[in-house]
């Protein structure tokens, strides 16, 4: 059987085959790719004066919907919102109780609606209109009561439902959803907005984290930093980096407290306790690495991580942009504050 033509066939739960269902999606899937091609071929004049509008907005971008078209609309505003575009959601029924006041004559409304006679919606839109707000529409409709009230009304109808009985909205969401995210992305590339511009509104997320968090952010610093100065006997020098817990002591010049002269890790105990060294008789300074990274405190710690990553270390010493010692990192850090 062709997936083409199963709503000519009833079904029962009995006689549906493993290759119905299969079929069952491939329909849907193939109703709503050709949902969104004719969608496509709707971009026009009306797009691109939305577009516009949604640039020159002073205020924020107010989506109205309900039902599934509520559900849609509450999407499109969170993804305008987290790509530099200020907007929230309003129900309908709630805007008539109060919420209505959260709408200023700067803000810009889009109003979401399959059928455009959605009597929730229909009911308020002259109190807005009153108050010279401008209004988008997204409408499967473009000659229903919604869309005539409208300052641009963008043509979001399809040809039937990917639901058998051509009544669930399917295609019509995704059509909607899509004509959205159409508007969204537009309106972020003609404003520039940057890798960094989305990690500012996602600073919980991993981009977020990796494009905001810098290293004085999550380094040991104060009395957490692992610091000796250079004349001080082995002994003692591991007795700090062991309070310390960092595998690794920076090493100051006795003048100069801030003035880094070299590093002590784990490898460079492991490598003089192989040279039969007299222990207790031998000064840090002895068998510190003098050649060591470094890495500024202003820096993004995602930065530090490439440095760590290519030479093989696990901590780095951290500087102020005077070469004056402020801190260490190490990969718990990157870890811990999600940059890995």
């Amino acid at each position: 059987m062709s997936h083409t033509n199963i709503y000519s066939k009833s079904y029962t739960m009995q006689n549906v085959q493993d290759q119905d269902l299969i079929n069952f999606g491939l329909k849907v899937l193939e109703i709503e790719a050709s949902a969104l091609s004719n969608l496509a071929k709707k971009l026009d004049n009306s797009f691109v004066s939305a577009c516009r509008a949604i640039l020159d907005c002073k205020g924020r971008v107010i989506l109205i919907g309900i039902g599934k078209s509520g559900h849609m609309a509450r999407k499109i505003s969170a993804t305008l919102a987290s790509t530099g575009t200020p907007s929230f959601f309003v129900h309908p029924a709630e805007a008539a109780h109060g919420d209505l006041g959260m709408i200023t004559e700067q803000d810009l409304i889009i109003a979401v609606s399959k059928s455009g006679e959605t009597e929730e919606i229909l009911r308020f839109m002259p109190l807005l209109k009153r108050r010279g707000m401008f209004l988008i529409t997204l409408s499967g409709r473009p000659n229903s009561s919604l869309a005539n009230l409208a300052d641009i009304n963008i043509d979001i109808s399809v040809e039937r439902e990917a639901c058998s009985l051509n009544l669930a909205p399917t295609a019509s969401t995704t059509a909607t959803l899509a004509m959205g995210d159409a508007l969204a992305v537009s309106v972020l590339q003609a404003r520039g907005f940057s890798e960094e511009d989305f990690a500012r509104s996602h600073p919980g997320g991993r981009l977020g984290k990796r494009l905001l968090v810098k290293i004085s952010d999550i380094m040991y610093s104060g009395d957490k930093l692992p610091k000796v100065f250079s004349d001080i006997s082995l002994p003692s020098a591991i007795l700090e980096m062991s309070n310390k817990c960092l595998g690794m002591t920076t090493v100051v010049d006795k003048n100069s407290p801030r003035t880094i002269i070299g590093v002590c890790t784990d490898g460079d105990l492991r490598r003089a306790f192989g040279k039969n060294i007299d222990f207790q008789n031998t000064l840090i300074k002895e068998i510190m690495t003098t050649n060591f990274k470094t890495v500024y405190s202003d820096i993004l710690a995602v930065e530090a991580l490439h440095l760590m990553q290519e030479n093989k270390i696990l901590c780095l010493p951290v500087i102020d942009r005077e070469n004056k010692l402020v801190g260490a990192l190490n990969m718990h850090n990157l870890f811990t504050a999600g940059v890995i």
